[in-house]
């Protein structure tokens, strides 16, 4: 009985392990795992384990969401290493390995220069309007549900309007504004990355 309960814990690893495949960012795939390891298949028996998940967690939010440095990568392998050395069952030891794979990943290292490659972590990403392209047809402004969109629509026969512009502030990043727009002129792009000059 014992043995049918652990096998469907360990096949639960494998799962939380392949649903985190599907995200394009490996910041995203590595919180993502941790935080269905926590839920589920950790037993919460070992402290390294324990523990170590629960800082890993905290580590992880801090480099999805753009506060993360150095220090924390450093301590994100620290736990990684300890857990892997200490941890008494076979499912923190491969929690282990996939953080050590995860972390040492150009993807980790990007996220701590203010960069996600894969435009999926909020913190670090912006939606701007490219004002070249911009024909102000409005149709983005009508399909921001939380009017972080700035504008004036176009009238016939009259000129002189700005294009749109999207507040940041307001800006959830939920891209309901991006298939939308017929000319293609709202694009997601770093959010350290400066603004193009009209």
């Amino acid at each position: 009985m014992a043995s049918s309960v652990d096998e469907r814990k360990e096949q639960k690893v494998e799962d939380i392990r392949a649903a985190a495949q599907s995200k394009a960012c490996q910041v995203r795939q590595a919180l993502y795992y941790i935080e269905g390891f926590l839920e589920g298949p950790m037993c919460g028996r070992c402290f390294p384990c324990s523990m170590g998940s629960f800082e890993a967690k905290r580590r992880l939010e801090n480099i999805a969401g753009g506060r993360g440095g150095g220090a924390d990568l450093a301590a994100l392998v620290r736990i990684a290493g300890n857990m892997l050395e200490a941890s008494m069952c076979r499912k923190g030891k491969d929690t282990a390995r996939f953080i050590l794979e995860w972390a040492a990943t150009d993807g980790f290292r990007a996220h701590l220069e203010g960069r996600c490659p894969e435009k999926q972590c909020e913190a670090l990403i912006e939606y701007r309007v490219v004002l070249e392209k911009c024909t102000n047809c409005g149709l983005c402004a009508e399909a921001c549900r939380h009017r972080a969109i700035l504008g004036e629509k176009r009238k016939p026969f009259l000129s002189g309007y700005p294009p749109f512009e999207i507040r940041q502030k307001r800006c959830v990043k939920c891209g309901d504004c991006l298939p939308v727009c017929p000319e293609g002129a709202i694009v997601v792009v770093d959010a350290s990355a400066q603004p193009e000059k009209a």
